[in-house]
């Protein structure tokens, strides 16, 4: 498969994953990028952040139009998630990439323990 057969596909199943499970896409989106990107570390978590920013917004107008979308629930955690995205933002660059790597590993498990129990 060529590169960017692999790169598309790599899309298609991020925005799958993020439709289906309403987020998880980036989760997915990461190392797929690494394996089959040429990007240095640093720059396979700001792309995979821009990259799912777009796949998010279509996830969540399909959800809006499909009334399962409660604006009520979702305020307070959006509000939190733009100030948690700009610290994120602005304090990204002083992280070490292994740093980078064991956090986004530790929320992984995290993430992979909550759902099963």
């Amino acid at each position: 498969m060529s590169r960017s057969n692999k790169l598309r596909l790599a899309g298609v199943l991020g925005g799958l994953v993020n439709g289906i499970f309403g987020g998880g896409g980036g989760m997915l989106l990461l190392p797929l990028l690494g394996r089959w990107g040429t990007l240095r570390p640093k720059s396979l978590f700001a792309n995979s952040v821009a990259i799912i920013f777009p796949i998010c917004l279509v996830s969540a107008a399909v959800y809006f139009f499909h009334a399962q979308l409660s604006w009520g629930t979702a305020w307070p955690y959006l509000l939190g998630g733009v100030g948690g995205g700009l610290i994120g933002g602005l304090t990204f660059e002083k992280v070490p990439v292994k740093w980078l790597k064991v956090l986004f590993g530790l929320f992984l498990l995290y993430g992979g323990v909550r759902y099963l129990t």
